[in-house]
């Protein structure tokens, strides 16, 4: 939990931004997951935050990207005037936050290391995070006997017409926070390339993105796994590990 040090109004303003930055792997929030170790708020509108990831060599790009996250979240609150980000216990702390403090990229701090920068990454894990949150929705709909064929055809206004239980009414507004992602005109559900889902080939859409959350799921208990009995000793002799992108799945 955060370590408040000031007024509680002010404080529940910075964890609700805080509670806006996920994870680009687990698409869950760095506050549901654990990682942050406090928060300070500090005379004339000053924050520093503080977090902690599940081991000493955690990918230097998904590090960088949730620190400027966060940097990004927090200053956008009108009384913020400075946000300062501080990764503890990690094997490139110095240099991702050093890098989000000054703004100047993660190209900036990695050098040739950085390949590219962050952007392709977050397009590609923002997609990946769609497809889970519309394979959990698409299940749902299915359990409780929606059909295929009518699925397939329901607008964006269809679907939040749907008349559905508070898990439900969930899974669709966490689905429509990523939906314009691959547009906004057309049918409620589509591929990663705004293409339209034929109800024949449902299923095994439906199969394929599944993997996509399984593997996130595994990746999520052990990350809470890990930084539950983290060793603060760890070896500090490794490369920068920085995680390449897979590609997201395609409707069939």
């Amino acid at each position: 939990m955060a370590a408040v040090l000031v007024k509680p109004d002010r404080a529940e303003q910075v964890n609700a931004c805080l509670a806006t930055v996920m994870d680009p792997e687990l698409d869950e929030s760095v506050i549901e997951l654990g990682f942050i170790t406090e928060v300070k708020l500090q005379g004339e509108g000053a924050v520093q935050i503080g977090f902690r990831l599940p081991t000493y060599w955690c990918a230097a790009n998904f590090a960088f990207l949730m620190a400027d996250d966060m940097r990004r979240a927090v200053q956008a609150l009108p009384w913020v005037t400075k946000v300062e980000v501080l990764l503890y216990d990690h094997m490139y702390a110095e240099a991702i936050n050093q890098g989000v403090t000054d703004g100047n990229g993660f190209q900036a701090a990695f050098g040739v290391a950085a390949e590219g920068g962050l952007e392709a990454l977050r397009r590609t894990f923002e997609l990946k995070a769609f497809q889970r949150r519309q394979e959990a929705l698409l299940a749902h709909l299915i359990d409780i006997k929606h059909s295929p064929e009518t699925l397939v055809l329901l607008d964006v206004g269809g679907l939040q017409a749907l008349s559905l239980d508070a898990d439900g009414d969930r899974l669709v507004d966490r689905y429509l926070e990523r939906r314009s992602l691959v547009g906004s005109a057309g049918w409620a559900f589509v591929d990663i390339e705004s293409q339209p889902i034929a109800a024949t080939t449902l299923h095994s859409y439906l199969r394929d993105l599944r993997r996509v959350g399984v593997n996130a799921e595994f990746n999520g208990t052990l990350c809470r796994g890990l930084l539950a009995v983290r060793d603060k000793d760890a070896v500090t002799s490794h490369p920068i590990h920085i995680v390449r992108q897979p590609r997201p799945v395609s409707a069939p």
